[in-house]
């Protein structure tokens, strides 16, 4: 998909496998452009590990895709579809599962911006749904950004290294 930095990023999304570095990379966005950002997870989930209601969520999500700027850092399926509508660029991170398993046990025990609560065990059925990310979730996200190749800047990263070198490139752009 996009090769080249675009430097106009204004409503970005940031997808893909639990673990692979998407809210590192969010941050990293964030610092670099002064868009706002704001995690799926953080909308969803209340600290106790309960989550709001669709609707309340919705609402939510609904107010930040009326804004002009901001970065969305989450994959929640069920609404891709609307985000990728609202943004200008997308970020899938689609690395190998081994280092998005390594990258979620890495965060166990670590407070993050990203999350109401610490995780203090890596969860079984969250590294179950790690290991089945690439065949249950990849190929419904592959076929929304064909859908939107043509309106959309997207950038696929298979490895941090990638990433890394795109902020670095933005970085240069924008200092221009």
């Amino acid at each position: 998909m996009t090769a080249e930095v675009n430097r106009v990023v204004d409503r970005a999304i940031v997808i893909g496998c639990p673990g692979a570095g998407k809210s590192t990379f969010s941050r990293s966005l964030r610092d670099l452009t002064g868009l706002p950002l704001h995690y799926l997870d953080m909308l969803w989930h209340l600290p106790d590990g309960s989550s709001v209601s669709r609707e309340k969520f919705d609402a939510a999500l609904e107010q930040i895709l009326s804004d002009d700027r901001w970065i969305i850092d989450g994959n929640y399926s069920r609404t891709l579809e609307r985000r990728l509508e609202k943004c200008d660029t997308v970020y899938l991170f689609d690395l190998p599962v081994e280092i998005c398993v390594a990258g979620a046990a890495a965060r166990i025990g670590r407070q993050r911006e990203d999350l109401p609560w610490l995780e203090t065990v890596f969860d079984e059925e969250f590294r179950k749904y790690i290991l089945d990310f690439p065949k249950e979730n990849l190929p419904e996200i592959y076929n929304l950004l064909d859908k939107y190749k043509n309106t959309t800047n997207i950038y696929i990263f298979k490895s941090h290294e990638e990433a890394d070198r795109y902020l670095d490139r933005l970085s240069d752009e924008i200092t221009r």
